[in-house]
């Protein structure tokens, strides 16, 4: 489509509208500028057109950037299954309203558990305050584009849980659990918000409860990714009661099945294997999975180092237990080298859980 064609004599506002289309068709246009976008185009018939033609070709680069959608266009077109494509957009929009739930309960239950994750996790969690925002544009979106009944899903209501029935419940604990609970309800397989609702009950003491949660999610998730944090987490559950057979298992799953070198994040696993030999006493163990957890992350000596730092049962098992403190130095020079900057290594890190087991 020519620009030009649609610019010439353009008044300024109509111009500045038409700047935010791709916004809009998107579902991420502003609350604010979203509203205005709508009373504009019930007065211009200019924009209308515009916003109509846009769609479309983008509909268009859509299908053909997708197989799947461009198949269940055509079959449309020749009168063959007409709901595949809407049931195609259908799904994506009902995940993407859970995955708005998700992100702003995820803010609002690491604001609560940890006041100060701000700092050290900014980039992992969305601002409250923009999170909230963005998600009442995208879901005024879906209601300007008229599919207020997509997925079977109230999005009058949902629009309503972002606004002020949000605002009418005071602890930021309650709004994060209210806010998975919707995710879920909207998306029973959204496994992110699963994830979180299982962590929030282990930090609420629910431990049988967030165990079997994980364990759910363990064997039935789809991404790897997922099923990796729910094992770290269930391995820590079950560290906790001292039942270190099920924590060396549920660990072991996340290195023998490559997820620790294929994704840095869970190098921590090889870490609680190390400790949790150290705390049942075998040496040998122990040394084995901390000198291989070096080896496989060399640029993570002074992580390691730090989780040394934060973990007194380990030290004190350590120290307790004649010739490993020795033996360790010996295995692991690095981590007792003058260059390791210990003050300097990250903090936890919440979505993983990187703390003692």
């Amino acid at each position: 489509m020519d620009a030009d064609i649609w610019s010439e004599g353009l008044d300024e506002v109509c111009s500045n509208f038409q700047l935010e289309i791709s916004c809009l068709l998107d579902n991420e246009l502003e609350e604010g500028a979203a509203g205005r976008a709508m009373v504009h185009m019930e007065a211009c018939s200019c924009c209308r057109s515009f916003f109509e033609d846009t769609r479309l070709q983008v509909q268009m680069n859509r299908d053909m950037a997708d197989p799947s959608r461009l198949f269940a266009r055509v079959a449309m077109l020749t009168g063959g299954h007409f709901s595949a494509a809407a049931a195609a957009e259908n799904i994506d929009l009902v995940h993407r309203l859970a995955t708005v739930f998700y992100q702003l309960g995820k803010a609002y239950v690491l604001a609560a558990i940890d006041p100060g994750y701000r700092e050290r996790v900014f980039e992992n969690v969305i601002p409250v305050d923009a999170g909230q925002t963005r998600g009442r544009g995208f879901v005024d979106g879906v209601l300007m584009n008229g599919k207020g009944e997509a997925g079977g899903l109230d999005w009058q209501r949902a629009r309503a849980m972002l606004n002020g029935r949000l605002e009418r419940i005071e602890s930021p604990l309650e709004k994060g659990r209210r806010l998975l609970e919707e995710a879920i309800a909207t998306d029973a397989s959204h496994e992110e918000a699963r994830l979180y609702l299982a962590f929030l009950h282990g930090h609420e003491g629910k431990r049988i409860r967030a165990a079997e949660e994980y364990r759910e999610l363990l064997e039935t998730a789809i991404s790897d990714s997922n099923r990796g944090h729910a094992a770290i987490q269930l391995g820590r559950l079950h560290s906790a009661e001292k039942d270190y057979r099920k924590a060396i298992s549920c660990w072991r799953w996340v290195t023998i099945s490559g997820l620790a070198d294929r994704d840095e994040r869970f190098f921590v696993a090889r870490f609680n294997l190390g400790m949790v030999y150290a705390l049942m006493r075998n040496q040998a163990r122990s040394l084995h999975y901390f000198r291989e957890l070096l080896d496989r992350h060399p640029a993570r000596v002074g992580e390691v180092a730090g989780l040394f730092a934060r973990s007194p049962r380990l030290r004190e098992s350590i120290d307790a237990q004649r010739g490993f403190a020795e033996a360790l130095v010996r295995t692991c020079p690095e981590l007792f080298s003058g260059s390791t900057n210990h003050a300097g290594s990250p903090e936890m890190d919440p979505d993983l859980g990187l703390e003692e087991a």
